[in-house]
């Protein structure tokens, strides 16, 4: 079991393996690190340095009170770059983890990243606004707020099914990819994911994304019902200059899960790419 302890005093779990070059991955709510095993695996296995943290409030991380919020889980992310001493990274995020790899550069820039892999992911925001008008109306976060307050374990039995497309006709559903979801959400704190709900929604992440100047990929499924495509990797990927979007048709939110060997396919073949001719894409 390893640890850091960020500036606040928080201790932030991470998995750490293998060696050469380091992919750092960053989850999506409400699961932990563990989402990432089999991408870990794989890339380990293709000679890559793999390392996966959970958020602050989820997984085996503290359940802190304060500090649940986009700013600090990029500052956290920051924390474990540091002290892990990591440079060259290759950034992976599913969902609100895009959101805290985009923060971070926000914040933190672009001096330690080499790639990066925005999966699912939330920017630039997910709320309806009037400057976003294709973005989800709040009451839809307003209900995941209160399913997640009312009846967490119910609700999070619930949203598997559309996070994996498990609710569309003829869909081969996996029960163990379920209670991995839910297990996973259950091992976090209400109070952090319940301030999470904020983050994913509301954040505006453009400011980030305009400060990407890596070699970026966007994957998303045309059928994520959990963060629709139109309002987050179609407004985010023009954003970023040079960079590719792949669009999986019918492809769910939970892809990484559904389409686990595709995408870990996509994901060696874009970090083995000479990185000149990314850009110049």
């Amino acid at each position: 079991m390893a640890f850091i302890t960020t500036d606040d005093g928080t201790t932030i779990f991470y998995k750490d393996h293998g060696s050469g070059q380091p992919v750092l991955f960053s989850h999506g709510w409400p699961l932990s690190a563990d989402a990432w095993d089999a991408q870990m695996v794989f890339m380990g296995q293709h000679g890559f340095r793999v390392i996966a943290h959970d958020r602050r409030g989820h997984g085996r991380s503290d359940q802190a009170w304060d500090g649940n919020h986009m700013d600090r889980y990029a500052d956290d992310l920051a924390s474990l770059i540091d002290q892990l001493d990591l440079r060259d990274i290759i950034l992976v995020g599913h969902s609100t983890g895009g959101g805290e790899i985009t923060h971070y550069v926000g914040r933190h820039g672009t001096d330690r990243v080499a790639k990066m892999v925005l999966v699912g992911a939330v920017p630039p925001l997910m709320a309806k606004t009037d400057a976003n008008p294709e973005g989800l109306p709040i009451d839809v976060f307003d209900g995941i707020r209160k399913g997640t307050f009312d009846d967490r374990s119910q609700f999070y039995r619930d949203l598997s099914l559309p996070f994996y497309g498990y609710n569309r006709d003829g869909a081969t559903i996996s029960e163990g990819v379920r209670e991995s979801f839910w297990l996973q959400g259950m091992m976090g704190g209400l109070k952090g994911q319940l301030d999470c709900i904020h983050e994913f929604s509301e954040v505006d992440y453009t400011t980030g994304l305009r400060r990407i100047d890596v070699p970026t990929l966007f994957i998303h499924g045309d059928d994520d019902q959990i963060v629709p495509i139109g309002a987050a990797a179609l407004k985010a990927h023009p954003l970023v200059p040079g960079s590719e979007l792949k669009i999986y048709q019918g492809g769910a939110h939970g892809l990484t899960a559904t389409e686990q060997d595709r995408f870990n396919a996509d994901l060696l073949a874009f970090a083995t790419a000479d990185i000149r001719q990314a850009v110049a894409a």
